[in-house]
């Protein structure tokens, strides 16, 4: 069960299995990218005024971050476990419409 903090320590649960909302879900993967960004800054100016063993390390974390940052921010809406969208669980007397071997419609 999740539960979410509103104004004023008002605490709101949530006991369904449904996905947070979209603009929620947007919200918080543009503050992880923005954080990584303001890591990558860091290095490049660190890069500059720091001696040379070190300037190494944070040249190679302003080149990495980038990378690292676009992979953590789009790594949202996925969840661990759920069946793939195309994928009809086959239960007893259930027709199934989609043919994820092929990618039509039956």
């Amino acid at each position: 069960m999740r539960t979410k903090r509103r104004r004023k320590g008002e605490e709101v649960h949530s006991i369904t299995s449904a996905r947070r909302a979209l603009s929620e879900d947007l919200h918080d993967r543009n503050i992880r990218y923005l954080v990584s960004m303001a890591i990558r800054t860091a290095c490049l100016f660190l890069a500059v005024l720091t001696p040379d063993p070190w300037r190494w390390i944070f040249v190679a974390g302003a080149v990495v971050l980038p990378y690292v940052a676009v992979v953590v921010a789009n790594a949202g809406r996925e969840r661990a476990g759920e069946p793939d969208a195309g994928v009809v669980l086959e239960e007893p007397g259930a027709v199934q419409l989609y043919d994820p071997r092929t990618e039509y419609l039956r």
